[in-house]
């Protein structure tokens, strides 16, 4: 198992490989056509496409992070109320 610490790392590698597998197959198949020459092509676009993708996603993650954090509600938590000793009548 990979530690925890490397989590950021293994988000980015993981969603950079999949993201970029399935858009430059979708992008090659578009431009070039369900061809023979498409196994190819899509291997060479995914390569260059994936060696982008995974810097990029390092780098903007934090920022992606803060501006979700500015983006989403979360309501107010409610104090914990502890030492409360119940009065039960006898």
């Amino acid at each position: 198992m990979i530690p925890v610490r490397y989590t950021p790392i293994l988000f980015s590698l993981l969603t950079s490989c999949f993201m970029s597998c399935f858009m430059s197959l979708v992008i090659s198949a578009v431009n070039v056509g369900f061809t023979a020459a498409l196994p190819g092509i899509w291997l060479h676009a995914w390569s260059f496409a994936f060696s982008v993708a995974f810097p990029t996603i390092l780098l903007i993650a934090p920022l992606v992070r803060r501006l979700v954090g500015l983006l989403v509600y979360s309501p107010p938590t409610q104090p914990e109320i502890t030492g409360v000793v119940s009065c039960k009548s006898q």
